[in-house]
């Protein structure tokens, strides 16, 4: 029910926005000109479409009331999943990497973020005060 109201709106919102590009600023009505024995002056063509845009502006104004009333009507609570409340991932041990040159057994293993510096290069550079 819901989809087809929402269908209707558009429906309506595009009528309304043809119906108010067809008008002239000046209130002329369609741009077009001619007899006044024919089917649709320009007086009763602008009569036309200020009825039609009156009409359709009600229509969805009161359409969107409808809608935004179903749509909370309707409205399911929300659903938290609290599955995973209070459970601790544990932390991986960081890989031993031993140094350039050093062999793999013997002294302590270097942690991966530990590693000594490449020769030939500088320590920190102290900040300037």
């Amino acid at each position: 029910m819901f989809t087809f109201l929402l269908i209707v709106q558009t429906v309506i919102a595009a009528t309304l926005v043809g119906v108010i590009l067809m008008q002239r600023s000046e209130g002329g009505g369609l741009g077009v000109g001619g007899s006044s024995s024919g089917f649709m002056t320009a007086r009763g063509a602008a009569d036309f479409l200020t009825r039609s845009t009156a009409v359709l502006g009600g229509l969805f104004v009161t359409l969107s009331i409808a809608l935004a009333a179903y749509a909370g009507v309707q409205r399911q609570p929300t659903k938290v999943d609290t599955s995973l409340a209070n459970t601790v991932v544990p932390v991986p041990a960081a890989p031993t990497v031993p140094l350039a040159g050093q062999p793999a057994t013997g002294t302590a293993p270097v942690t991966a973020n530990q590693a000594a510096p490449v020769q030939n290069q500088q320590g920190p550079v102290p900040l300037a005060q």
